[in-house]
C-alpha cells in the first residue's frame, strides 16, 4: 500500500503524463494543495521531493514548483567503428581555434569543455585565496610566526608538490577505491601535464598507444606532441571501450600502453561497470600494457557514489600497471590549474619529468586548493553541480527534441557536462562548426575526436556551461542551419 506522499507524487504524475499540466506550469503551493487535499504540509513537501527526484517537477527561487521540460529519450550512436591499425596523430590548428572562442564573450560556449564557475562555491576560491595571502604577509612580518613546513607564497613549490594539498587528495582517493600515501601524489600543472608525464614516463617514440573511440582531442594532442602512435578501439556511448576488440587488437599489434577516461568519458559520457574496469584492467595486465587513467570527470557523476577508478583494481608494487590522472579544473575550477598523477611504481620517472617539464607547480594556488578542500566545503559543491549539471543534460536533451532533425542520434551521459550527437550522415560538421561560429556559436566538430578524420557528421556540445536562454538560442539557431 502506497504512503500519503506517495499519492501525492502520483497524483501530480499522472496529470502531467496526460498532458493536464504543461511543461512550465506551476504547481499549487505546498500550503495550497494541502488545504486542498486535506493533507498535511509535511505530507506534500515529500510529495514534490520524490516528483523531483523522478525529474517531473524543478522548484524555482522566490517562486514556487514547476513541471519540467519532458522529452523522449532519443537513440544512442552506434558502437565506433574506427580503422584497426595504428596511425600517426596529425590534429591541425582546430583545436587551438577552437579554445581560443573561450575569449570571445560574444559567442556561446558549447564547443570547449570548461565547468560552469559562476557559482558561490566557486567564487569563494577567491577569498579563501586572499585570506592565504594576508596569512602569509603576516607570518612573513612576524619574525618565527611561520612553522618549518609552512611554505611562502613567494618561493617555488617543488614536486612532488605541496604535502597538505596531496594529503587531501589521498583521502579523496578513498572514495575512488583506491589507498595510498600522499607520497605517492605529484601534483602537476592540470590533469593535461599529469598525462603528458605519465605518457613520457612509460612511452619511447614510435611506441603504439590504445585510445578510445572517438578520443578527447587534449589525449591525442598529448599523443602527437611525443611521436607515438594512436591505435582507436570501437567504444560503445553506454558500456565503454569493446573488450574484445581490445584483445583482438593486443593480439595483432606491438602495444605500450592505453589511455581512457573510464568514468563519464569525453566526448561520449559512458561510465564504465566495475566488472569491465576489473577486467580490462586484468587484460592489460597479462599482456603487458600500462594503462594511463583519466579520472578528471569522476568526481561529477548524477549519483551519490562516486564511481571505483580502474586504480582501485590495480596491484601494489612492481605489479602496478596504472597510472592515474586527475584535476579540480572540471570539478571546481580551471584557473587553478591543480592537477595530479598517481603513478605507481613510475613515481620516481614522473618526479624527474615533472622537474624538466616546469622545475615546479605554483605556489598560491596549491596553498589555495588544499585550504578549499581542508575546509570541507568541496562535497557541497560538488552535490550542487550534479544536481545543476544533471538539470542541464534534460533541459539540453529537451532542446534537441524540440529543435533538432527528428533523425539524429545522441548520448545520454550520467555524468559530466558533454554531449556527443550523431548528425545525419550528409552533415559535414566542418562545415557546420564555421556556419556556427558565425552566428556566434561555438560546437567542437566530431574529426577533432579522431586520429583518422571519423566522425564528419557528429558533433561534441558542453550544456555545463551556458545558461538556459543561451541554449534555447544556440539549438533554435542550429536547428534552423541543419535543417537549411
Amino acid at each position: 500500500m502506497s504512503t500519503r506522499y506517495q499519492q501525492v507524487a502520483d497524483h501530480i504524475g499522472k496529470q502531467i503524463s496526460s498532458g493536464l499540466l504543461q511543461t512550465g506550469e506551476r504547481l499549487p503551493s505546498v500550503r495550497q494543495y494541502a488545504s486542498d487535499m486535506g493533507i498535511s504540509v509535511s505530507t506534500v513537501i515529500r510529495g514534490y521531493e520524490l516528483l523531483q527526484d523522478q525529474m517531473l517537477i524543478e522548484p524555482r527561487p522566490q517562486s514556487g514548483f514547476y513541471v519540467r521540460p519532458q522529452f523522449e529519450r532519443c537513440q544512442a550512436p552506434a558502437i565506433s567503428q574506427p580503422k584497426r591499425q595504428p596511425s600517426e596523430v596529425n590534429l591541425d590548428a582546430l583545436a587551438v581555434q577552437l579554445l581560443q572562442t573561450t575569449q570571445d564573450t560574444e559567442v556561446i560556449q558549447l564547443g570547449t569543455a570548461p565547468p560552469q564557475t559562476n557559482v558561490s562555491s566557486v567564487k569563494l576560491i577567491s577569498r579563501i585565496m586572499m585570506k592565504v595571502i594576508r596569512e602569509d604577509q603576516t607570518n612573513s612580518q612576524n619574525s618565527g610566526a611561520r612553522g618549518n613546513n609552512e611554505q611562502c607564497i613567494a618561493d617555488y613549490d617543488p614536486p612532488p608538490g605541496n604535502k597538505n594539498l596531496r594529503r587531501q587528495i589521498a583521502r579523496r582517493m578513498i572514495n575512488a577505491g583506491v589507498n595510498i600515501h600522499p607520497d605517492e601524489i605529484v601534483i602537476t600543472t592540470g590533469c593535461q601535464e599529469a598525462m603528458n608525464l605519465c605518457l613520457q614516463a612509460v612511452t619511447k617514440f614510435g611506441d603504439t598507444v590504445v585510445v578510445e573511440s572517438p578520443s578527447y582531442f587534449g589525449t591525442l594532442k598529448a599523443i602527437e606532441s611525443l611521436g607515438l602512435k594512436a591505435l582507436e578501439i570501437p567504444t560503445d556511448a553506454e558500456n565503454g571501450m569493446s573488450l574484445s576488440a581490445l584483445e583482438l587488437a593486443i593480439r595483432e599489434w606491438n602495444i605500450r600502453a592505453c589511455i581512457l577516461t573510464p568514468n563519464y568519458s569525453n566526448p561520449l559520457g559512458y561510465c564504465m561497470t566495475d566488472e569491465n574496469k576489473h577486467q580490462l584492467r586484468n587484460i592489460l595486465k597479462k599482456a603487458d600494457i600500462v594503462i594511463i587513467e583519466d579520472d578528471i570527470y569522476a568526481e561529477l557523476g548524477y549519483t551519490a557514489q562516486r564511481p571505483k577508478a580502474i586504480k582501485a583494481f590495480d596491484e601494489a608494487g612492481e605489479n602496478s600497471n596504472v597510472l592515474l590522472c586527475s584535476s579540480l579544473s572540471k570539478s571546481l575550477s580551471p584557473s587553478l590549474r591543480i592537477g595530479w598523477a598517481i603513478p605507481g611504481r613510475w613515481l620516481d620517472q614522473v618526479t624527474q619529468l615533472k622537474v624538466s617539464s616546469s622545475m615546479a607547480g605554483a605556489t598560491l594556488p596549491a596553498l589555495t586548493a588544499a585550504r578549499y578542500l581542508e575546509m570541507g566545503i568541496f562535497d557541497r559543491h560538488l552535490r550542487q553541480m550534479r544536481r545543476y549539471y544533471k538539470d542541464k543534460r534534460d533541459y539540453f536533451l529537451y532542446l534537441a527534441t524540440e529543435h533538432l532533425p527528428k533523425n539524429i542520434r545522441i548520448t545520454h551521459p550520467e555524468g559530466g557536462y558533454v554531449i556527443w550527437i550523431e548528425l545525419s550522415k550528409d552533415v559535414d560538421s566542418m562545415v557546420l562548426f564555421e556556419q556556427a561560429r558565425k552566428e556566434n556559436i561555438s560546437i567542437a566538430p566530431g574529426p577533432l575526436f579522431s586520429v583518422s578524420g571519423q566522425y564528419k557528421n557528429f558533433i561534441r556540445m558542453n550544456y555545463g556551461k551556458a545558461d538556459k536562454k543561451q541554449l534555447e538560442k544556440a539549438m533554435i539557431i542550429l536547428g534552423r542551419l541543419l535543417t537549411e
